[in-house]
């Protein structure tokens, strides 16, 4: 299921790697760690990385469960996660069948994001 692959593109084909899939079950998965800055502002350079996997997944072939799997990091500056905060300012960037799930690193547990 790790190292998994599969081909997307526009007018051509090409095999792009992503973190976890399974062809059988039709399952992609990119994942995610990161965190606001030391001073609370927003990783500008990460949030390319989360728009560059919804680029893929959205070249992805139709039929397959597509999740984004993001390290649970909440801000108090902002009140909100990385993820809530992501989904909030990139909607129009967001294919509608992609799935956002976030790990919380000490609880040990994931929740599906709306």
């Amino acid at each position: 299921m790790s190292d998994f692959s599969i081909e997307i593109g526009i007018n051509k084909l090409k095999d792009h790697a992503l973190d976890l899939g399974d062809e059988k079950r039709e399952v992609l998965v990119e994942c995610k760690a990161h965190k606001w800055t030391e001073g609370g502002n927003v990783p500008s350079a990460k949030m390319t990385a989360w728009n560059q996997a919804m680029y893929y997944f959205y070249l992805a072939p139709d039929g397959y469960r597509k999740i984004m799997f993001a390290l649970k990091d909440f801000s108090p500056k902002r009140d909100e996660t990385l993820a809530q905060y992501y989904l909030r300012t990139n909607p129009h960037l967001i294919p509608v069948d992609i799935e956002f799930w976030e790990f919380d690193e000490l609880a040990d547990t994931a929740e599906r994001l709306s």
